[in-house]
């Protein structure tokens, strides 16, 4: 593990700081990339970024916080400052909801931009697991695999190697990045692309919970994070059959209502 990128002087970079702003730069610059060839002026994606960077980070700590409260009781500023704890459920669930909230409010095509940020998110999350794997957090559970990794931070103290489930997570990410860039340009309504990152995520945080050795079991032996997925992916499937049913052409071309 390697949580420090480099010093200068008083001055400590750290690695999940790094691979989380490059997680975010790259996923940026594709959304914004994809929306100029749909006609999507590219100054709508750069100040809804704004607001789902802004919104991620708050909900993946806020949601930590509440389901953790014992760990800021006797000290509750670190829930502001700290550099740990964060559920990315959290950030996702705020992050939609405060986006879809913006483009309502500037009365721009809420599901089409949707679709344009969607592929963005997984190649992010690929990106930001390294910077877990890094750190040391998200860890697995024991394995006597041969791929088993040491993580000094975990229960385990270090001593017993363990699933590399960032790894996991981050080529399912991969994977689900390049299916949605294959059903971009095949999508039939909009709305599509949001809603089928959404089921095929759900399926892969369920399973990779199942190796997951930090976070503990909350209801029929399932975590917080396999209960959101069941809610998510069902909801997202649901609103998928529904829209199929009314298919939508898929617009081309975008009227700027800044």
């Amino acid at each position: 593990m390697h949580p420090i990128f480099f010093k200068i002087g008083p001055i400590t970079i750290y690695s999940y700081g790094v691979m989380l702003a490059l997680a975010f730069s790259v996923g940026i610059y594709l959304a914004r990339d994809r929306a100029i060839k749909v006609g999507i002026d590219s100054k709508v994606i750069m100040d809804l970024s704004v607001y789902i960077l802004l919104s991620s980070i708050v909900g993946a700590r806020l949601l930590y916080v509440l389901t953790n409260p014992d760990e800021y009781r006797e000290q509750p500023l670190t829930a502001i400052f700290s550099r740990y704890g964060f559920v990315f459920y959290g950030g996702l669930i705020l992050a939609i909801i405060v986006g879809f909230w913006y483009l309502k409010r500037k009365k721009l095509p809420l599901w089409q931009i949707a679709d344009v940020i969607a592929p963005s998110i997984p190649i992010g999350q690929a990106i930001g697991r390294i910077g877990c794997l890094l750190n040391g957090c998200c860890y697995g559970k024991p394995t006597t695999l041969p791929w088993g990794v040491k993580v000094p931070g975990s229960d385990h103290l270090g001593l017993t190697p363990l699933h590399p489930t960032q790894i996991y997570s981050s080529v399912g990410d991969l994977i689900i990045f390049f299916i949605l860039s294959y059903l971009w340009k095949k999508r039939k309504f909009e709305g599509q692309i949001l809603l089928m990152y959404l089921v095929l995520y759900s399926i892969l945080r369920f399973i990779i919970e199942m190796y997951r050795g930090d976070n503990p079991y909350i209801f029929l032996h399932l975590s917080l994070s396999q209960l959101l997925s069941i809610l998510i992916g069902l909801g997202a499937m649901t609103i998928m059959v529904v829209k199929s049913k009314k298919v939508r052409p898929v617009q081309s071309t975008f009227i700027d209502n800044l």
